[in-house]
Formats: C-alpha cells, sequence, structure tokens
C-alpha cells in the first residue's frame, strides 16, 4: 500500500502574528505566571551564595531571562551546555519582551547549598544545578513548617523576590498570582476547631506586609490573589491537605464553611474600601 506523505509547514512567525492580531482586537494583556522559591544560602561560604544564586536561574531565571533579555540564563548555558537548546537570532527576538505581565506564584524558601559536581549518567534537572535545597539546617526550620513537607512559612522571600524581579528582569507589571499554605487534613477535628486556621492568618498577614514593602520600594505589583479560595485535590498530596480559605467538608455534600483566614480577608478589604 502507498502511503502519501503531506509536507509540514512551520509557520511560528505567522503564528504569533495572529496571537498578536487577536490581542490588539480585543484590547487584551497576554502574560505568563511562572512558580518560584527563594534561595537562602545554607552558610556564609561563598559557595553557597553562588548556588542560591544557581537554584534561582533554574527555577526562575529559566523563564524570566529569555522573556527579558532572549536568552537562557549563564548559569544553565555553561553547565547543560550542547544539551540546552539555543535561540536563534529569529527565535530570540519574537521571545524577548513577548508578555504584559507577570504572574508570580510564591509559597516558601529553602536553604541552598553548594552540591560538588557528579559523574552519574543519570542527569535531570534535579542533578544539573548542582545544589541541595532544603528546608531545614542544623535541626531547625527555615520557617513555621506548614501541612505540606516541602512548605515553610518564610515571608521575606517574597519581598526578596521581587526586588530580584525588578531589578534583573526591568521591573515587570507583576500580579501574586498564587500565596498561601496548607494544613493536615485532620478529619477527627470538630468543625469549629476546624476552621481554626490562624497560621493561614498569620501567613497572609506577613506576606502582604512584605509585598507592600515592595511596591513602597519600586515593585510594580498590581494584584494578590490567595491560593485557595476552597479546599480541593492537591497534587500528589490529594486531600491529605487543606489549603482553602474556606472549609469543604467532604463527608456531608461538600458544604463549605469560612474559616477565621477568610473572615480575616473579609475584614481586611472591608478596610481597603
Amino acid at each position: 500500500m502507498k502511503v502519501q506523505q503531506k509536507k509540514v509547514v512551520e509557520a511560528p512567525v505567522s503564528g504569533m502574528a495572529s496571537l498578536i492580531d487577536i490581542q490588539a482586537s480585543q484590547k487584551g494583556k497576554i502574560g505568563i505566571t511562572v512558580v518560584s522559591h527563594w534561595m537562602v544560602p545554607y552558610s556564609k561560604e561563598v559557595s553557597n551564595y553562588v548556588a542560591a544564586q544557581r537554584a534561582l536561574d533554574f527555577m526562575f531565571g529559566w523563564f524570566m531571562q529569555p522573556l527579558t533579555y532572549g536568552r537562557y540564563p549563564k548559569s544553565m548555558r555553561s553547565l547543560l551546555g550542547n544539551r540546552l537548546p539555543e535561540f536563534v537570532k529569529e527565535q530570540s527576538a519574537m521571545v524577548k519582551g513577548s508578555f504584559d505581565f507577570l504572574g508570580l506564584n510564591y509559597y516558601t524558601a529553602n536553604y541552598a547549598a553548594n552540591s560538588l559536581y557528579s559523574n552519574s549518567v543519570n542527569q535531570s534537572y534535579f542533578t544539573d544545578f548542582h545544589t541541595n535545597l532544603m528546608g531545614v539546617r542544623n535541626g531547625v526550620p527555615i520557617g513555621p513548617k506548614s501541612g505540606s513537607d516541602w512548605l515553610y512559612m518564610y515571608p521575606q522571600g517574597i519581598w526578596e523576590l521581587l526586588l530580584l524581579t525588578k531589578k534583573r528582569f526591568n521591573n515587570p507589571l507583576i500580579y501574586i498570582t498564587e500565596n498561601g499554605m496548607s494544613e493536615v487534613n485532620n478529619g477527627t477535628l470538630p468543625l469549629e476547631e476546624a476552621l481554626m486556621d490562624n497560621m493561614r492568618v498569620e501567613y497572609h498577614r506577613r506576606h502582604l506586609i512584605f509585598i507592600r514593602k515592595a511596591i513602597e520600594e519600586g515593585v510594580d505589583v498590581r494584584g494578590y490573589f490567595a491560593w485557595s479560595l476552597l479546599d480541593n485535590f492537591e497534587w500528589g498530596e490529594g486531600y491529605t491537605v487543606r489549603f482553602g480559605i474556606n472549609y469543604v467538608d467532604y463527608k456531608n455534600g461538600l458544604k463549605r464553611y469560612p474559616k477565621h483566614s477568610a473572615i480575616w480577608f473579609k475584614k481586611f478589604l472591608q478596610r481597603l474600601v
């Protein structure tokens, strides 16, 4: 049987042009959301300071560097070599400045410690940046621990990350598109106790203080979204943790009840009006 082959024509430039036309006709804005932790050097050793910056390059700069300058971070290019694709001139020009706003998801911070180079054949994203990330140093957590193993309260980190974004990536227009903390889903708690999420109130209060501080220092933050409005199925953690400011009763028809954090947000917003 003879199979007829069809020529596939790739037209990324025309596709981008169509997207730009749609944007122009709708008078809309196009942006991207990036998630990043803040990285704190594990010690005062220079190698750990460099490791913290390298970890930021691999988590945040991986996206922001091309969007701002049309190329990947220098640390990624030097470590990955020909494993990292290069932008041709046309691609670099196309991606550079191709967003109207940055959505930033921030939850936590990590200690970053330099890791010795490995000859392992099992190369991956997690080994490429030669940095060990951890939430505890000498038995002391970097901040109060949430219901998730990876999430510690480190509100100063959002201020640090916002200032870095202003300085390194030309002060883009920013929306905080996710910020929040989890609690363990304890099915034995009475409803009244389950609604007492005072640690979450403190988490949001302190992060908003640092966001305001960043704004006062010239960072262009336009909005803030808490994660999450409701308890939900949370990635690999499923229903074992709760992120919502409203409690969802999974056992009784998914009834919803405002937690203390929801009441706090209501009063907070009323004071702004």
